[in-house]
């Protein structure tokens, strides 16, 4: 006789993780597990679900999504009337019958004065699901402690959460007093992996104006101060004084108030071998970007989780990164990747100067990596702990 698979509402309202929350979905539901995606359409990328055979149930409207270029500020008071309609209808609904476990990834109303989503999930742990929660950033970044009495209070008021390392693991117990028996630790997933064709190398370089015998050194993400982009420019100035054959492309999006800041540093270091692309790329082009890449270059100062390490490591990419105790739980320093102090332009800049010039050292690093296989399997497994999780919950009085 077969066993029931758990009834999960996988919460991202507001699509604030999308392909966390797809490639999620998507390896649960092939284990047979009960999963609705509670999320809008990615605006920035139509095809996030539907591409993964993901139908989406947000509660009653999925429209603002499907139109990508509203402004910006119509865009969010639009989807912010759209999500409070859809918390109002699905609160409703989940009176009635709710679901057996609530899966939360992100309440991005949680720190505004009507966290209606937070209300949401405390009406439906009184009605009776189970609330689980991934911890993708123990407290916003960049915020010190402005939000700690916040994110503590959310923190006791789940049934258990999951986080990607156990470095984190340790913080919520450390700092926020959560049971150990009360966090899971599953691993970040890769993205991208899964994708074919696009671009060849050769066009990706071409576009970008990269001549051939340069080497492409990558940083690409949402430029966030605690990413060291700002360190990665000045570690640069010092590779440039060193080598000729080597440029760095930054791809990315920002406020205007960052982006501008980038601008201005590039021109303050007179940088001559940099390319900025500030904008949002599509899966098949961030794809491609990474494969077109010689070294990928992680310089972050602080870090919960990062879906571009696992993507860079996903594709088997050469990488030099912070000396982090989450980057330390994925990459092997001098194996895999070259780990280098936090906040240390002087080192960062001889990292990458070090496998710009050693071709061998940059392959030996990328075999080691692809022999991760981290890909297809590590959803397999993430999907199977993560129903692990949804068991036991379930089986607590």
């Amino acid at each position: 006789m077969n066993r029931r698979r758990p009834q999960v509402y996988m919460m991202d309202l507001l699509a604030t993780v999308p392909y966390y929350t797809a490639y999620l979905s998507r390896a649960l539901q092939q284990r047979g597990v009960d999963v609705r995606v509670g999320s809008i359409t990615y605006y920035l990328d139509l095809e996030c679900f539907r591409s993964r055979g993901l139908r989406l149930a947000p509660g009653f409207l999925d429209v603002v999504g499907r139109f990508r270029m509203l402004p910006r500020t119509v865009r969010r008071v639009a989807k912010l009337l759209e999500t409070v309609l859809n918390l109002f209808v699905l609160a409703v609904r989940f009176l009635v019958k709710p679901p057996q476990i609530l899966h939360v990834q992100y309440l991005p109303m949680l720190r505004s004065r009507l966290p209606v989503d937070w209300w949401f999930v405390r009406l439906l742990r009184w009605r009776g699901a189970r609330v689980v929660l991934t911890v993708h950033d123990l407290l916003p970044h960049d915020t010190a402690d402005r939000y700690r009495a916040l994110f503590q209070r959310l923190y006791s008021g789940v049934d258990r959460m999951i986080c990607h390392s156990s470095v984190v693991a340790e913080r919520l117990a450390n700092e926020f007093g959560v049971a150990p028996d009360l966090v899971s630790v599953i691993p970040h997933g890769p993205f991208f992996y899964d994708l074919q064709g696009g671009e060849s190398v050769d066009a990706v370089r071409a576009r970008y104006g990269i001549e051939p015998g340069q080497q492409m050194v990558l940083w690409q993400g949402i430029i966030f101060p605690y990413k060291g982009l700002d360190l990665l420019l000045e570690a640069w100035a010092e590779v440039e004084a060193h080598v000729s054959d080597a440029t760095l492309l930054v791809v990315g999006t920002g406020s205007a108030e960052i982006t501008t800041e980038v601008r201005a540093q590039v021109a303050r270091l007179e940088l001559k071998r940099v390319v900025l692309d500030l904008r949002f790329l599509s899966a098949e082009e961030l794809t491609a970007l990474y494969r077109a890449a010689a070294v990928v270059v992680y310089p972050y100062r602080a870090i919960t989780t990062s879906g571009a390490l696992a993507t860079g490591v996903a594709l088997g990419k050469a990488v030099v990164a912070s000396d982090l105790p989450v980057f330390r739980e994925l990459l092997t320093k001098g194996v895999d990747a070259l780990l280098v102090a936090p906040g240390d332009a002087g080192a960062l800049a001889a990292a990458t100067l070090r496998l710009v010039q050693d071709a061998t050292l940059r392959g030996r690093m990328e075999v080691a990596m692809q022999a991760k296989d981290f890909g297809a399997a590590s959803w397999r497994s993430i999907a199977a702990d993560t129903e692990a999780v949804y068991e036991s919950v379930l089986q607590t009085d």
